[in-house]
């Protein structure tokens, strides 16, 4: 009996899995009645799991990619539903594997051609948004963007809101990817419209709170962003799912980017946020603790000595830079606020930077309107000019020379179109 032959391949697989393994094949192999009935085929659909399970537990990416094409004939005969499951539960298998990137881009294309070959369009679909995230996630843009296009035509044609759903979020994250903001955004609008329609898994609703927090963040609204990031952080801690570690990175980085450096201890003192305490996370206290003591030479240090959980890291890397320039900006402003004119050397030495950083920053900060002076480049000084009391009246006629001159252009308008 099939059942019999599976309970006594489980028990080989401790000891013997490679007994066990040949087991599990010939139950596979083996061929059923037209009178079998349903048990016999879940036994065998069963066994095939088991299989995969084995075959990943090995850690031997090659072997799954041989299963999949051994088991082309057993799909043949059964329904394609469960088709659909095996060969999803194999890619993920296969995705878990060391060093399974190659072999995995080369299984998905090779479903995919079998696929449109035995016309499975509801697999080939699900497998395709899987090969268009391996695309992404190998920076092989133009492929994934290709791929994608096509999805986003046939799953809309097709009303499936689930699978639509995925492919959405793969488009928001890949033009975030090539730095395409409105697009990200537009597609991230549309999934959450999609959203709003169907029953969202509290991973896919934590992925939906991570992209608009990212996408807040890049257009420099930390405070939503941040709102977003605890979301996502609190869905994510709730199904233990390891992007709960990254969200709370983020949203600390959010109190970093708008000067809150002082609530972050309270934030990581909370019990949830207790469970995440490590490396990372002690990264980032460095990291707000270097921002609260304005010193740009312990930012240089925390970054320096954290670089894999911080400059490696894209989404905090892309905000780095900002972070540096705004504490250099603070320092240089603290240093000048006794003053009318101070030595751009005098700030080089204070701060231990180079004159040609501290004069092309001080340069920087006149532009912005955020100082009010001038640089004297032959003597080599700041000069910084006294706050003027600005006349509401001149406010007041300025605004009004604006309206009146907005009216007469109008009148001249209107008067050449009735010529």
């Amino acid at each position: 009996m099939t059942s019999g032959r599976l309970a006594q391949a489980r028990a080989l697989e401790s000891a013997h899995e490679y007994e066990a393994e040949a087991m599990y094949r010939s139950i596979v192999a083996e061929e059923l009645s037209d009178g079998a009935d349903e048990k016999l085929h879940k036994e065998k659909e069963m066994a095939v799991l088991a299989l995969i399970e084995l075959l990943g537990r090995r850690d031997r990416p090659e072997e799954l990619a041989e299963l999949a094409r051994w088991l082309r004939p057993y799909f043949d005969v059964v329904p394609k539903a469960k088709t659909a499951k095996i060969v999803r539960v194999l890619i993920e298998t296969l995705g878990r594997c060391t060093g399974s990137g190659e072999i995995l881009l080369a299984l998905c294309r090779d479903v995919v051609q079998w696929c449109r070959e035995e016309k499975r369009t509801f697999l080939r679909q699900r497998v395709e948004t899987r090969l268009a995230a391996l695309y992404l996630e190998r920076k092989q843009y133009p492929e994934a963007l290709e791929l994608i296009a096509s999805l986003l035509h046939e799953v809309r044609r097709m009303d499936d809101r689930a699978l639509l759903l995925e492919v959405q979020l793969l488009e928001t994250r890949l033009h975030h990817a090539l730095r395409n903001l409105p697009k990200a955004r537009a597609a991230l609008t549309a999934a959450r419209a999609t959203a709003n329609a169907i029953y969202v898994p509290p991973a896919l609703q934590g992925e939906i709170d991570m992209l608009a927090a990212i996408i807040y963040a890049e257009e420099r609204d930390y405070k939503t962003a941040f709102s977003y990031f605890y979301e996502a952080f609190e869905v994510f801690a709730s199904i233990e799912d390891v992007r709960a570690l990254a969200s709370l990175k983020y949203l600390l980085l959010c109190k970093v980017m708008t000067q809150q450096t002082g609530e972050v201890a309270a934030l990581l003192q909370g019990p949830v946020a207790l469970r995440y305490h490590g490396r990372e996370v002690e990264a980032m206290r460095e990291l707000a603790a270097a921002c609260e003591k304005r010193s740009v030479h312990e930012l240089e240090r925390v970054l320096r000595e954290n670089q894999s959980f911080l400059v490696d890291d894209p989404i905090i890397r892309a905000h780095l830079d900002e972070l540096y320039q705004k504490l250099l900006e603070r320092n240089i402003l603290r240093i000048i606020e006794p003053y009318r004119r101070v030595d751009l050397a005098r700030i080089a030495t204070t701060l231990d930077l180079p004159i040609p950083q501290i004069e092309s920053k001080c340069s920087q900060l006149i532009l912005d309107g955020k100082l009010d002076g001038i640089i004297d480049q032959g003597t080599g000084c700041l000069i910084v000019h006294d706050a003027l009391a600005l006349n509401e009246l001149y406010v007041d006629s300025n605004q009004l020379i604006k309206n009146l001159d907005e009216a007469v252009s109008n009148l001249f308008i209107k008067a050449a179109r009735l010529r």
